[in-house]
């Protein structure tokens, strides 16, 4: 019976969170593991480095999506005016 792969797409900008998160990832990694690090940075051959961080709703880096689903860990709400009003920023 073969074992199905997981599909791990982390996003990143080079940080060194982000490369610390990188070096977590590859040393959990099992061999069904496919992983693919976008650097956020310096884009990619294909639109898929500014597409694939929209499809997922990813709003911070370092971000990790385990078969098409963004990590709990990863998920934080995106920065908005509202936001920014309500943690006092822009009153006097």
């Amino acid at each position: 019976m073969a074992t199905a792969k997981r599909r791990v797409d982390v996003f990143t900008a080079g940080c060194p969170l982000c490369e610390e998160t990188v070096t977590l990832m590859q040393s959990f990694a099992c061999p069904r593991c496919v992983a693919q690090v976008y650097d956020l940075r310096e884009g990619c051959a294909t639109n898929a480095c500014r597409d694939k961080p929209r499809q997922y709703d990813i709003n911070t880096v370092p971000a990790i999506v385990v078969n098409g689903v963004l990590s709990d860990c990863c998920r934080r709400q995106p920065i908005t005016a509202d936001a920014l009003r309500a943690a006092g920023i822009g009153q006097s």
